[in-house]
């Protein structure tokens, strides 16, 4: 949970900083939403798991599958850039490395999260896919 407020902290700033110009006024509303999604944690965990319990539970393939799929694509994002290309640079230049936007990075937390929280509430309650 700590990684996912982290991780949304800069988007909170950036929003903050298009509305509030006083540097003071805006630390302090970033300070309390902070403090609040910390104190609600609990919470909103139950959220998360009960999002990912009805996509799990879903009819469609699609439901049920959309964030494996993500997380593959990711993973093949990533096994390109740092695997395939440095060792197929070696006898070519014609190799590409693909572009990884930085909220890709956030997007993965969150759905690295989301999927750990899904496969704890597999384990714990026998719920199959």
């Amino acid at each position: 949970m700590i990684n996912l407020i982290t991780s949304i902290l800069p988007i909170i700033d950036k929003v903050l900083s298009k509305y509030i110009k006083s540097k003071e006024e805006k630390e302090k509303i970033k300070k309390e939403i902070e403090l609040e999604l910390i104190e609600n944690q609990q919470e909103i965990e139950k959220l998360k798991a009960e999002i990912v319990k009805s996509e799990i539970q879903g009819k469609s393939w699609l439901q049920r599958n959309w964030r494996p799929l993500l997380m593959m694509n990711f993973v093949l994002i990533l096994f390109n850039n740092y695997v395939l290309v440095p060792y197929m640079s070696i006898f070519t230049d014609k190799v590409k490395v693909l572009e990884f936007p930085e909220k890709f990075w956030i997007l993965l937390i969150i759905g690295v999260g989301g999927y750990l929280t899904g496969r704890t509430f597999e384990k714990k309650w026998k719920v199959t896919v």
